[in-house]
């Protein structure tokens, strides 16, 4: 048993995600950052020079005009992360694909392949495709509803699962002698017929040293929460408070007891953006200026992802907030309803309720290094978080996170000076996962990292 430290990855979001429509413009960065696979591993390493547990490459498929400049022009994560896998060797690599829009063994084949590229350090963050658009895509008239697309996320997944299971992990003797490559006999045919799939295995790759990719889920509606609880390691969620992150942090690890799972089986992990600055004065007005620097027409359209990208600017700005009816129930639904019903009860106009969705809200992580490192120990220890997922933008301003605020953590043992493994389950203090067809024959996992569990 280990200490309980903080976890700490990295995300990638080159010359801007959400609400940054004007970083490209950024000296530090290049305009083309997000096609130019350099400047991902110069994110990677910086990660890894920090010793933090992963880099998470976030990914939507669907674009608009009003899409922020990063989703408009970049890479696909698992070329990208196979890429910087040979570029590192310790640092977690954490990709996202869509449930909705993959075939099942598609996905377990690219994720088994980067899983062995990098020894031991894939992780799949699963999705189930907000953008409505995406399904014409893919050739359909409509996307998926709700109930349907966590319906294929459940089943995905356990298929996915199954066949990264088709070998045990003695399957290969490679026995020259007795001219015995494989053992056959280790090899397990997958055969599915369900409800979404009809999946015919098995796969042709065996599990890598840490048995399989870690699962990260990201969704807040009570069916991701239900998907999160049942199958992911890691969730990746966001939390505007203490309060509301001791909620969510609650809320999941009881869903999770409730399925039989323990609760340092999954970890929770929000996304940060710290600001760090000589004073807290001095962060305080880098993140004002930040805010105060977003054109109203941009954040009108970002507003629009979560009713489909419906087209706003067909309203007038000051009248009341128009009737949607069912604009928003396939894309972002739980957000929409909120944004919806508080517009509604707080009699708003179009202009206020994007203004206030979208206005300055103080972070809790923005001042000197000492008061971001006091205010991720009060989350940690007071039951918010179990790590976090860096969302920064500059090099420098990562940089100085990892050159200031992680000291601060080691010192205080919140954080690890050195990697204990090699595998991404080592650094977040997750089990090897017993291949199934092991358990039954009642083996065990052969040449397996030694699971690290959480204090």
């Amino acid at each position: 048993m280990t200490t309980r430290h903080l976890r700490i990855g990295a995300a990638y979001h080159g010359v801007g995600g959400p609400g940054q429509h004007s970083l490209w413009k950024n000296p530090e960065l290049a305009p083309d950052a997000g096609v130019r696979i350099e400047k991902y591993i110069e994110w990677a390493r910086i990660a890894e020079e920090g010793k933090l547990d992963f880099f998470f490459i976030a990914d939507s498929t669907f674009i608009t005009p009003d899409s922020p400049p990063h989703y408009l022009n970049r890479l696909e994560p698992l070329t990208i992360l196979a890429a910087v896998s040979t570029a590192t060797s310790r640092i977690g690599l954490v990709g996202t694909l869509s449930t909705s829009y993959n075939s099942p063994f598609n996905t377990a084949r690219r994720f088994a392949s980067l899983d062995l590229i990098s020894g031991g350090r894939a992780g799949w963050n699963i999705v189930t495709s907000t953008d409505e658009g995406t399904a014409g895509q893919y050739g359909r008239e409509q996307h998926y509803d709700y109930t349907e697309r966590y319906g294929r996320a459940l089943e995905h997944v356990r298929v996915v699962q199954e066949l990264w299971d088709s070998y045990e992990d003695d399957a290969f003797p490679y026995d020259v002698e007795g001219d015995r490559f494989v053992d056959a006999s280790k090899l397990h045919p997958v055969s599915h017929h369900g409800q979404y799939y009809d999946v015919e295995g098995p796969l042709n790759a065996i599990r890598s040293p840490q048995g399989q990719p870690v699962i990260f889920q990201a969704g807040n509606s009570d069916e991701g929460r239900d998907l999160g609880a049942e199958v992911a390691e890691a969730v990746f969620t966001f939390a505007p408070s203490l309060e509301a992150g001791q909620a969510f942090y609650t809320d999941i690890k009881a869903r999770a007891l409730a399925r039989g799972r323990g609760g340092d089986e999954i970890l929770v992990l929000p996304g940060v953006s710290p600001i760090v600055a000589d004073t807290v004065e001095e962060a305080r007005a880098i993140e004002r200026a930040i805010h105060d620097a977003k054109p109203f027409d941009k954040q009108l359209g970002i507003f629009s992802r979560a009713f489909g990208w419906h087209d706003f600017t067909q309203y007038d700005l000051d009248a009341p907030f128009p009737e949607l009816g069912d604009i928003g129930e396939l894309s972002a639904r739980t957000q929409s309803r909120v944004i919806k019903a508080y517009a509604r009860e707080h009699g708003l106009t179009l202009r206020e309720t994007v203004l206030h969705f979208t206005g300055f809200t103080p972070s809790p992580f923005a001042g000197t290094a000492e008061t971001v490192a006091d205010e991720l120990e009060r989350w940690f220890t007071e039951g918010a978080l179990d790590g976090i997922i860096l969302l920064q933008n500059l090099p420098s301003d990562f940089r100085r996170f990892t050159g200031e605020v992680l000291p601060i953590l080691r010192a205080r043992g919140l954080f690890r000076g050195e990697y204990e493994g090699d595998t991404l389950r080592s650094h977040l203090g997750l089990a090897v996962p017993e291949n199934r067809h092991a358990v039954a024959d009642g083996g065990s996992r052969v040449g397996a990292e030694p699971a690290r569990a959480s204090a």
